[in-house]
């Protein structure tokens, strides 16, 4: 080492940082080795994804609104008009994407206004919107373009929430009040199939709501029932829906300009009515959970809508009713009395063992089971033609309104008359084959207004939905719900009378189910369709409704069993939106 002495010593300084700078290089690899590995966020699966799972991963940082709207877009693509071309969504919201930028930044500088905050959303498309974010069309071409004076107040609500409008969904035309059609049709939509079973029957009038949310092409969905329109439409694409009381959610908006100084108008309706005493709104989703989150941010009483002040003063929080203990001691009711007669409604024998199955679980969940609990008015209902009286007139009356309310509408459309004659002018857009009926808007073109019959009808609908009907049900057996399957004539109690009804999935139908068309391009029954559940109760009784459904589905959580057919699951994945973590 004596070449050393002969170094200047800056030399010999700088040969020791060189071996000690090397040393740490040399150890950085096993340094590095040797510490955790952050991992990457793991994203949740659209196809299920609850509101809390994505305002987990929204406040997490994991992804953003942006994210998600792009992502849902890019699963709407897939399989819409693609692939098994489900038909389920008419149009998105151009503005949707800087709505969400906007709502981020204000997620970073101030937090969540509420768990709907960032939230993509798809309206059922007869509920309005501002004309910047699409048109609200009904399924019809009548409406194409047409500007409406304000947004629905459900989606004033959805707004305030912090929620984004994604787009529209598909439906049948008029909520199925046009014709004898089959149900997920619309002259602009096309036919909605179910995502459970290639061209298998969606139900209606909320198809593209149920197949929508059914395999996550939206957080959330919005649909509306006059007569089972959120029910079946639930049942059939394996949901949870809510068709809460009539008057417990808005079927109105503001003013419009036109009616602003007649005192003759009381509100505009800006959800496309069919009748102001059946028409509703409410939430279809993947969870009941998820609809009680919905229910309670888009209830609530609208000075626009008369019928939003019968509610009970202080409108509840659902998600307080999610307990799984809910049906213990409760006594819940079977009307089998018509309403489980496979001769009246053909009901599938999968449909009834699977709903006896259900009593069973029901049983084990501390319920009492009243069998049966019938319907003194059952009979009587089912012979009826009073709800077609009231809903013919209601019809006419209630579109001409919304028709002149409009601040514009291209097609030059502006009463029930004009649109019947638009349809026979336009045939190849709106009578193509297969779906030329328009009989239903014929029927009630012919009704001279509010004359004595209507309100004879009138008041024997809500007898015999109510007080010979459900109420006297749960008052002779001190009952606190009536249980039955979804489908067959179970809506028709609640709907002449305006009452609640809180749908979960019970089961599919077998492999080798026979398959029936139901449409000129639909089937039903068919291999792997769901059906439902469906918890019904008095006016304003969503509360207690919730929680047994809730109960019943956390217990058997019948939703996870199948999923739809592999074609019409789609791809994308936040994963995919977000491909550098």
């Amino acid at each position: 080492m004596a070449w050393l002495l002969l170094e200047p010593p800056m030399t010999i300084v700088k040969l020791c940082v060189f071996l000690v700078v090397s040393i740490l290089t040399l150890s950085l690899p096993l340094r590095a080795a040797s510490l955790p590995q952050a991992k990457p966020p793991a994203f949740p699966d659209l196809y299920e994804a609850t509101i809390a799972e994505l305002q987990s991963g929204l406040n997490a940082g994991h992804f953003s609104s942006v994210d998600l709207v792009k992502a849902y877009f890019a699963r709407i693509e897939e399989v819409n008009l693609k692939g098994p071309a489900l038909h389920a969504v008419i149009e998105t919201n151009p503005s949707a994407i800087a709505i969400a930028l906007a709502l981020d930044n204000e997620r970073k500088n101030k937090g969540p206004r509420s768990a709907l905050h960032g939230i993509p959303i798809l309206l059922k498309d007869n509920i309005a919107t501002v004309a910047s974010e699409g048109s609200i069309i009904s399924g019809s071409f009548s409406l194409l373009g047409s500007v409406v004076p304000d947004d629905a107040g459900v989606v004033k609500r959805l707004r305030k929430a912090g929620a984004i409008i994604l787009g529209k969904a598909n439906l049948s035309e008029f909520a199925e009040f046009r014709g004898n059609l089959a149900s997920g049709w619309s002259g602009r939509g096309g036919q909605t199939t179910n995502a459970y079973f290639p061209n298998a029957d969606p139900c209606g009038s909320s198809s593209g709501s149920g197949v929508a949310a059914s395999i996550g092409l939206s957080a959330v969905t919005l649909g509306t029932e006059t007569d089972g329109s959120i029910t079946c439409p639930s049942s059939n694409n394996n949901l949870a829906g809510i068709k809460p009381t009539v008057g417990l959610t808005s079927r109105a908006g503001g003013r419009s300009m036109r009616f602003l100084f007649d005192s003759k108008v009381a509100e505009v309706f800006l959800v496309i009515p069919i009748s102001e005493h059946q028409d509703t709104v409410g939430p279809m989703t993947r969870s009941i959970t998820d609809a009680a989150i919905v229910l309670s941010i888009i209830a609530g009483p609208d000075p626009n809508d008369n019928f939003t002040f019968a509610q009970p003063r202080a409108v509840p929080d659902f998600t307080k009713a999610l307990k799984k203990g809910a049906l213990r001691g409760k006594r819940i009711g079977v009307p089998r009395h018509v309403f489980l007669n496979a001769t009246i409604d053909g009901r599938s024998p999968d449909v009834t063992s699977a709903f006896e199955q259900a009593l069973v679980v029901l049983r084990g969940l501390g319920a009492t089971i009243i069998d049966p609990a019938d319907l003194p008015s059952a009979d009587d209902i089912l012979a009826s033609n009073d709800e077609n009286v009231v809903l013919d007139v209601d019809f006419k009356v209630q579109l001409n309104k919304y028709y002149a309310s409009l601040i514009s509408n291209p097609s030059g459309v502006r009463s029930l008359a004009d649109l019947i004659a638009f349809n026979m002018n336009n045939s190849a857009l709106e009578r193509p084959q297969g779906f030329t009926d328009q009989s239903t808007l014929i029927e009630s073109e012919a009704t001279n207004g509010f004359d004595p019959a209507y309100f004879t009808s009138l008041a024997t609908d809500r007898e015999l939905g109510g007080s010979r009907g459900i109420d006297a049900a749960l008052q002779a057996h001190k009952l606190d719900a009536l249980v039955l399957p979804a489908d067959g004539f179970t809506t028709r109690p609640a709907a002449i009378v305006g009452y609640p009804i809180v749908t979960v999935p019970l089961g599919f139908f077998s492999d080798n189910v026979t398959t029936m068309r139901a449409g000129p391009q639909t089937l039903y029954p068919a291999p792997g369709v769901p059906f439902g559940l469906s918890f019904l109760g008095t006016a304003f009784s969503e509360f207690n409704l919730v929680g047994f459904a809730y109960a019943y589905e956390q217990q058997t959580q019948t939703r996870l069993a199948r999923r739809a057919f592999a074609a019409a699951i789609p791809k994308t994945q936040l994963s995919d939106i977000i491909p550098d973590i």
